[in-house]
C-alpha cells in the first residue's frame, strides 16, 4: 500500500521511522507533505518531500495520514477524500465541530472512500463501538497530564505544583475545543460511544503524575467497562511515544492477511 502522509512534527517522524523499519507492514511511504521543507529536510524527511499541495494530492498513492494537527485536518480532509484517497487522522478533536464531521462524512461517501481513526492514546475503541450497537447508559472519560502539556490559557492561571487542578469537567464536545491537542483521545471514546454531548469529560493538570493518564469508563446493555491507560510521553508532552506505534499498526492492518483488534 502507497502512502502520503501531512505534516512531519514528533509523530510523523515516528511514523516515518516505523515506516523505515517494516513495522508499518507492506506500507510504501511516497510523499510528505509540510508548510516549511527547509525544517522538514533539517529533520530528516525525504520521500517526496513536498510543500506543493496540488502536487501532494495527484500523487501516486491510495491513503493519506494526516499528522499535521487540526488545522491540517481541516485544510485539507475533504480535498484529500475527492482526490479518491482515504484519510487515516489523529486529529479527531475537530470533529467536536458538527458541521465539519458532517461535511467529510458526506465528502467521504460521495467519493467513495473512507476515514479512518486509529486507537492513538487510548484503549478499547473496539469494544465500545460495538457496544454503541445497544443502548449505553453513561460513558465518562478522566484525562491527567502533568501541568507541562498544559498552556498558560489553558490553566487558567492556575499553578498546580503540589495538587492536582481540575481544569475542566462537563460535555466532551465543550472539553474537546477547550485543550484540541490534549484530549483528541475523548472525541474518538465518544464518537464511537454516545457521543460528543452525552459524554463526561473531565480534565486534570496534576503534578504527581509524570504519564499522561487516560481513565475511561462506560455503562449500558453490554454491562461495564472500564479502562486505564498510562502514556509515557513523548518529546512532546501532549502526546505518548504509543501514538506513532498506533497509526504503523493502523496502517499494518490495511495490508496484512490477518488482522486481530477490528
Amino acid at each position: 500500500m502507497k502512502v502520503g502522509i501531512v505534516g512531519y512534527g514528533q509523530i510523523g517522524r515516528g511514523v516515518v521511522e516505523a515506516i523505515g523499519k517494516g513495522e508499518a507492514g507492506d506500507t510504501e511511504l511516497v510523499a510528505i507533505l509540510v508548510r516549511d521543507k527547509a525544517k522538514a529536510a533539517a529533520a530528516g524527511a525525504s520521500n517526496g518531500l513536498t510543500d506543493d499541495v496540488a502536487a501532494f494530492l495527484g500523487g501516486d498513492f491510495d491513503l493519506v495520514v494526516e499528522l499535521g494537527g487540526h488545522d491540517a485536518l481541516r485544510q485539507y480532509a475533504i480535498s484529500v477524500l475527492e482526490a479518491g484517497k482515504d484519510l487515516l487522522t489523529l486529529s479527531v478533536g475537530a470533529f467536536a465541530d458538527a458541521a465539519f464531521l458532517e461535511s467529510v462524512t458526506a465528502a467521504a461517501k460521495r467519493a467513495g472512500r473512507r476515514v479512518l481513526i486509529p486507537s492513538g492514546a487510548i484503549a478499547g475503541l473496539d469494544m465500545i463501538s460495538a457496544a454503541a450497537l445497544a443502548p449505553i447508559d453513561s460513558a465518562t472519560h478522566t484525562t491527567r497530564k502533568n501541568p507541562r502539556a498544559f498552556t498558560p490559557e489553558q490553566l487558567g492561571g492556575q499553578k498546580p505544583d503540589k495538587e492536582a487542578v481540575l481544569l475542566f469537567d462537563g460535555p466532551a464536545r465543550q472539553g474537546v475545543g477547550k485543550f484540541p491537542e490534549n484530549v483528541n483521545v475523548a472525541a474518538a471514546v465518544s464518537i464511537a460511544g454516545i457521543g460528543l454531548d452525552r459524554t463526561r469529560l473531565r480534565v486534570y493538570a496534576d503534578p504527581g503524575v509524570e504519564r499522561n493518564t487516560h481513565e475511561v469508563e462506560v455503562r449500558g446493555y453490554f454491562g461495564r467497562v472500564r479502562i486505564e491507560v498510562e502514556n509515557i510521553p513523548s518529546d512532546n508532552p501532549k502526546t505518548g511515544r504509543i501514538v506513532a506505534l498506533s497509526v504503523a499498526k493502523a496502517l499494518r492492518n490495511q495490508s496484512a492477511p490477518f488482522v486481530i483488534g477490528l
